[in-house]
């Protein structure tokens, strides 16, 4: 059985049990191992880059893990695609696409719930082409864990063909290659 034919035949059971009237507090048990966890609330998580090292350098692609640290003092819990904007020198906003799903090196995990220990960390990777194409020539990153206006800035001294960057939805472990 494929990952993706596993992925999707789990999320047909959880869909099952909560029609059946399983509680949410259940499948959050199963998948992460604790549960009560709230929602992670903006300031929680701290978003970074990280090398995938030569793994994710080919054929005019480029790519980076996004490391989301909780840095509360409580499990938290989060889920979806990371909000991702580029910006030029002086913090400039650059016109950005993020697409969401299979990355040119790994296979997106899909939307599920994260939750995260204090210190725990999540995942999601992120591809790029650098062809010449319209390029973006972006020094900055703005990552947001939850999609939301609370984000990170981090350097990314980067030319990224027509602003527009491939990721998958965050996951508890790095992501694995498609």
């Amino acid at each position: 059985m494929t990952m993706r034919a596993l992925r999707t035949a789990v999320t047909l059971a959880a869909a099952a049990a909560l029609a059946a009237g399983a509680g949410v507090g259940v499948a959050s048990a199963a998948n992460s191992g604790a549960s009560g966890a709230g929602e992670c609330q903006p300031g929680m998580l701290r978003a970074t880059t990280t090398s995938a090292g030569g793994s994710q350098v080919g054929m005019n692609h480029v790519g980076v893990y996004l490391k989301v640290v909780n840095t509360g003092k409580s499990a938290c819990t989060f889920s979806g695609y990371p909000g991702l904007a580029l910006e030029g020198a002086g913090h400039t906003a650059l016109k950005t696409t993020a697409r969401h799903g299979d990355t040119y090196f790994a296979q997106d995990p899909g939307v599920h719930k994260v939750t995260l220990k204090p210190g725990g960390a999540a995942y999601a990777d992120m591809v790029w082409t650098h062809t010449g194409a319209s390029t973006a020539h972006a020094k900055y990153l703005q990552i947001s864990p939850t999609g939301s206006n609370a984000h990170s800035v981090v350097a990314f001294d980067q030319d990224v063909d027509n602003g527009t960057l491939a990721v998958t939805a965050w996951s508890a472990a790095r992501p694995g290659a498609s």
